[in-house]
């Protein structure tokens, strides 16, 4: 189990009865998650008054109830770095603050490395790790088939005032573009998946998880540099436990390094923990992580 205590602009404040009541910053959002299964331990109204509210609709998707006017988007912090959010499509927000315990660990990677870093950051959506890889001295590749995406990580990363630092944006498919990437014999030192369990490319490619990651994680494997450094693999697809993800890299990246997996998780103000998806590492043979 992973988690990250360093959010100053974020935490759970009580969750119950398939929701979880957040304070971004200082705005208050009450969003379904399928993890609470529990019941409330008091009502949220005697926590918090939400500002907003996700509502789920039956015919699939939902909409956002608002108890009072916001922004249409605001910043919140993490170390020193920095990320705009708003209240998107399918209840997010354009961040998962749960990620703050990966980026922290690639954070430490890349610094430890003590040599130049290029990382390829795959189904990248926002940018949280591409923000992260910079700031530790990476250079960094960010691939999402979304253009709107992208272009927030863009400006995430020069929210973080980062913007002069080396990285390069891709709209495309992640399959198509590695494929070229070994055509083109390009390089990389560490490669991060965050992959959908399900989605479409720019021109309708079809993507499953649970069909098509092997494949490609093997794909992957001909993107890596002779000396590489990390292989971060995350999946919220439920049911997905860590031992699958660390079954997935054992089998299609070198023996000699080792392999580590476990939940993301999030502190809630109850004193419990909320499970937001499981990560699997591969680091190369020699590199300390703990």
């Amino acid at each position: 189990m992973h988690i990250n205590n360093e959010w100053k602009d974020y935490r759970i404040m009580a969750t119950g009865d398939g929701e979880k009541l957040e304070r971004w910053k200082d705005v208050v959002l009450l969003r379904p998650d399928p993890q609470v299964i529990w019941h409330t331990k008091k009502p949220f109204s005697e926590v918090a008054v939400p500002d907003a509210r996700y509502i789920r609709s039956s015919s699939g998707g939902g909409y956002w109830e608002y108890d009072k006017p916001l922004p249409d988007s605001w910043v919140v912090g993490w170390r020193n770095l920095r990320f705009r959010v708003r209240p998107m499509n399918f209840k997010h927000t354009g961040l998962f603050p749960e990620q703050a315990a990966n980026w922290a660990t690639v954070i430490d990677l890349i610094q430890a490395a003590e040599r130049p870093i290029n990382v390829l950051n795959l189904f990248a959506y926002t940018g949280g790790a591409t923000v992260a890889c910079l700031s530790a001295g990476a250079s960094v590749c960010h691939v999402d088939a979304a253009k709107n995406m992208v272009e927030m990580a863009k400006e995430n990363v020069a929210l973080s005032s980062l913007a002069d630092k080396p990285v390069r944006y891709i709209v495309d498919d992640c399959r198509k573009f590695v494929k070229r990437e070994i055509r083109r014999g390009n390089r990389y030192d560490a490669i991060i998946l965050d992959p959908p369990s399900f989605g479409r490319g720019a021109s309708g490619e079809e993507w499953k998880l649970e069909r098509d990651i092997f494949d490609f994680l093997v794909l992957c494997g001909e993107v890596l540099s002779d000396n590489p450094l990390f292989v971060l693999l995350n999946s919220y697809t439920t049911g997905l436990q860590p031992a699958v993800l660390s079954n997935l890299l054992k089998l299609t990246f070198p023996a000699s390094g080792s392999v580590t997996a476990y939940e993301v998780c999030l502190p809630t103000d109850e004193g419990t923990v909320l499970p937001c998806g499981a990560s699997g590492l591969w680091t190369n043979k020699g590199v300390k992580y703990e």
